[in-house]
């Protein structure tokens, strides 16, 4: 990793510090991407044959997987695989199950009713990402949300071919259909609909560069279909100060330097010998991954930044606005206030970024790329909607009747005022 002394660096140069690999390729990857939805849109599952072949190498004989195929999949998993599911599974369905909306009623003014109500999303697609590292994780993060939050049509999209611990992990999640295709070609079938995908009202999932801009894409037409949030290449910073374990940071950051090449880790950290003891660390652990590769490629986008003091780190931190945050410092609780920009927290020495993946109950599903200033992390109200109700009696109306009426006529809307005064027996 790179070590950089903030302080010396100008506004310009911490800015392009903080750059995401990714973000560099933009237009390259959105004209690609608006090619594939294009012939998405036009040849539908042709198109899902062909795009398949040319990035997965897979020659696909059916889009939609079986349901015997589905059921199949749990024979060839371990139990231990399947406990470990359940635990995961009713942890996040726990925290999940607490985050559900409930409506809200109240009285403005005597006998005006408000309310606020909820309902789930009818149509949700969800897309877990596949190829060398399948994500039954994810599966449960998406899934589970959904169930709770009562979609009626939950379908999951991964790249051919599917892992039996995704199949298996899906129906014990309640998914209705799963489909082999992935990519940017799986968001459009979704948006879009083919003869064997049907079309979603909002897609959900995390995925490469090319997955979150298909999702943006789709989600700008009005007949596409909306999205969760950007969540794209996985990304960690990792403030830490000279009394963390320069292993356990070094293990962080390599969590999910693993994920991808277009992955970036960052340390943030006052001490430079630290800084010196992380980067070794990560050299030692890196040559026993089996993803060794991928995260030296990561490697290569990521960074270690040296700062003054805790409070200089965690202003590093809120520029750039992590997927995750990992705080190893001596009281990280106490810097938890100054936090402004994250997707998800990981508050001291025995809180493994890994924990939020798999099985605590949070949502690993995030913003990435810095959207962390104004989304959120991924929870069940996301695929619900509110909408609001209002009731009046006649003589909650005539007592309201000058208010309205007096801003309609500012606003100069006749029949605005109309409405009003038609029922009061103040205009004929």
């Amino acid at each position: 990793m790179q070590t950089l002394i903030w302080n010396q660096l100008t506004k310009t140069q911490q800015q392009q510090v903080l750059q995401r690999p990714s973000v560099t390729h933009a237009s390259q990857i959105s004209a690609v991407v608006s090619d594939i939805i294009s012939q998405v849109k036009t040849r539908q599952d042709d198109a899902l044959f062909e795009l398949t072949a040319r990035f997965d190498k897979v020659q696909l004989e059916q889009i939609r997987i079986s349901k015997q195929t589905i059921v199949q999949s749990g024979s060839k998993l371990s139990d231990a695989f399947k406990q470990a599911i359940d635990v995961a599974r009713k942890n996040i369905g726990k925290f999940h199950q607490a985050q559900k909306p409930r409506p809200t009623l109240i009285e403005t003014a005597p006998e005006i009713c408000c309310e606020l109500r909820y309902s789930a999303i009818e149509r949700v697609g969800l897309y877990v990402p596949g190829g060398s590292a399948p994500l039954p994780s994810t599966v449960m993060m998406l899934a589970i949300p959904a169930r709770i939050a009562g979609c009626d049509k939950i379908i999951l999209c991964s790249p051919a071919p599917v892992s039996d611990a995704i199949l298996y992990t899906a129906a014990m999640c309640g998914v209705d259909e799963i489909y082999a295709v992935g990519g940017a070609q799986a968001v459009a079938a979704m948006a879009y609909g083919t003869q064997s995908i049907p079309k979603v009202d909002k897609i959900f999932g995390p995925g490469n560069a090319y997955v979150t801009e298909a999702k943006r894409q789709v989600a700008d037409d009005y007949q596409g279909a909306a999205m969760d949030l950007p969540a794209g290449p996985s990304e960690v910073l990792v403030i830490a100060d000279q009394s963390a374990s320069p292993v356990f940071v070094a293990a962080d950051l390599l969590s999910q330097a693993e994920h991808g090449p277009d992955s970036q880790v960052i340390l943030v950290t006052n001490c430079k010998s630290f800084a010196q003891a992380v980067s070794a660390e990560i050299t030692r652990q890196c040559e026993q991954l089996e993803r060794k590769n991928i995260a030296q490629q990561a490697l290569e986008n990521s960074r270690c930044i040296v700062v003054d003091n805790v409070d200089e780190a965690i202003a590093v931190s809120n520029q750039y606005g992590p997927e995750h945050l990992v705080i190893q410092t001596e009281q990280p609780r106490f810097l938890l206030n100054q936090v402004k920009n994250a997707g998800s927290v990981f508050l001291g020495a025995w809180t493994p970024e890994s924990v939020g993946d798999y099985a605590s109950g949070t949502n690993h599903t995030l913003p990435t790329y810095g959207y962390t200033r104004t989304y959120s992390s991924l929870g069940t109200a996301d695929f619900m909607k509110r909408y609001t109700v209002q009731e009046l009696s006649e003589a909650s109306l005539r007592a309201l009747a000058p208010t309205v009426v007096e801003i309609a006529n500012a606003e100069g809307l006749t029949a605005h005022r109309r409405a009003v005064t038609l029922r009061t027996g103040e205009e004929n």
